[in-house]
């Protein structure tokens, strides 16, 4: 393995052990997501300098900031966006737009199937519209009902459209540019 191979096994590390955890306990530990970033600043400062340094953080900031909309609206936790900035620190921002594009459609996917195991494809599909309806009216803000907060929400664990997503990338990381 060469040192650019580093980071795409790194990041893919990082996204299957935050799925595991979130699968099994609902939570991504801070252990996990701050020592990643911290692994991100290291490795992109010693292979490429004080721009790698930079390129990590921006990655951080671009993931991470992009996520953190979400959590604003409480419909993503806390640890989802730590995970989104700790894998942006490891990819750098180019990177960044590709694992989050193949995160999002793993996401869906993923929501699609809790959807139908649910058996509540019509709530899910007018709750979706509700929201979408709701932000445009009110711009970013918690939806009233459907959130984080509502104890009856089936909540998702996104660490596993993480480790996906990370994984595409990792695996194709070389047909995206």
């Amino acid at each position: 393995m060469n040192l650019t191979q580093v980071i795409p096994v790194a990041a893919t590390a990082v996204a299957i052990c935050a799925a595991i955890t979130d699968v099994r306990e609902r939570r991504i530990p801070n252990r996990l997501t701050y020592a990643a970033m911290i692994t991100g600043l290291a490795l992109q400062g010693v292979l490429h300098g004080w721009r790698g340094l930079l390129a990590s953080v921006g990655g951080g900031l671009l993931f991470g900031g992009v996520f953190m909309l979400f959590y604003l609206v409480r419909a993503m936790g806390a640890g989802d966006v730590k995970l989104a900035a700790a894998l942006g620190c490891i990819i750098g921002p180019a990177a960044s737009w590709q694992v989050m594009f193949a995160t999002a459609l793993a996401g869906g996917a993923l929501a699609i199937i809790f959807m139908v195991v649910s058996g509540r494809i019509l709530e899910t599909l007018r709750n979706t519209l509700w929201v979408a309806a709701f932000h445009a009216q009110h711009g970013v803000q918690t939806h009233p009902v459907v959130n984080l907060d509502n104890p009856t929400a089936i909540r998702m664990p996104y660490g596993v459209a993480f480790a996906a997503g990370t994984l595409y990338w990792a695996i194709f990381a070389k047909f995206w540019s």
